[in-house]
């Protein structure tokens, strides 16, 4: 969800002001997953790296978050969304985990959306700290290093609950992963929309999901071997 400091800074406005304006967006999007029957939907709030903000900014952000936390909460749960959090919560305050904890556990058994919020998270540090659960696995004999393969890393991995992305939208006009969901993004398709987050409303989603819908995904595979689901409703 890039570009809100810089549509802050298009209307003269601090940058917080481009922060709360992206909060009308999260929900809006939200909104459109729910309608477009999207299971999983992850939002890149603060990266591991965001932290090297200006001090005022953080602090804003973190203001904010918690306000968010504390007001959405109620709005996910009517509309039967369950929030979860990825990403290293201890450096967050002793207030905004205790949110975090009562807004899981409000909406733990909700089943039409499953929205992941990915606050101080980042690909490498997913990655890492993967790796040292493995290798603490592997110090207590539940498996040896010689046979770890790739299937035997992901369940340690953030999102090892879920399915693999399978499309990534960035706003903002940047193309880049930017350390997020590295692991994760091995077959996601990529989205990359010019608009500033603000800027990014329901229709901006359901234009990305429509562009998704043309592609055709063969994971390594050849063009002929993958067959369309036209082609398999003409010849059944």
């Amino acid at each position: 969800m890039d570009g809100n400091n810089r549509w802050a800074k298009a209307r003269k406005s601090p940058g917080i002001a481009g922060h709360q304006a992206g909060v009308k967006s999260v929900r809006a999007v939200v909104e459109a997953a729910l309608q477009q029957g999207v299971q999983v939907l992850t939002l890149f709030a603060f990266s591991s790296e965001n932290w090297q903000r200006p001090k005022k900014e953080v602090s804003a952000l973190m203001e904010l978050f918690l306000l968010a936390l504390r007001r959405e909460v109620k709005r996910l749960h009517k509309h039967h969304i369950r929030l979860h959090v990825i990403g290293e919560r201890s450096a967050f305050s002793s207030e905004i985990q205790q949110a975090i904890q009562e807004a899981e556990h409000l909406t733990a058994t909700n089943q039409d959306l499953h929205l992941v919020i990915a606050a101080n998270y980042g690909g490498r540090w997913d990655i890492a700290q993967a790796a040292r659960q493995l290798a603490q696995a592997a110090v207590d004999g539940q498996i040896q290093a010689q046979h770890i393969q790739a299937q035997d890393f992901a369940p340690y991995l953030s999102l090892s609950q879920f399915p693999e992305p399978d499309l990534c939208i960035r706003t903002g006009g940047e193309q880049r992963i930017s350390n997020f969901l590295l692991w994760q993004f091995a077959y996601t398709e990529f989205y990359f929309s010019p608009l500033f987050w603000p800027d990014f409303d329901q229709a901006a989603f359901h234009a990305a999901i429509a562009d998704y819908q043309q592609r055709q995904r063969r994971f390594g595979r050849t063009c002929e071997q993958v067959v369309s689901p036209d082609e398999q409703t003409h010849g059944s």
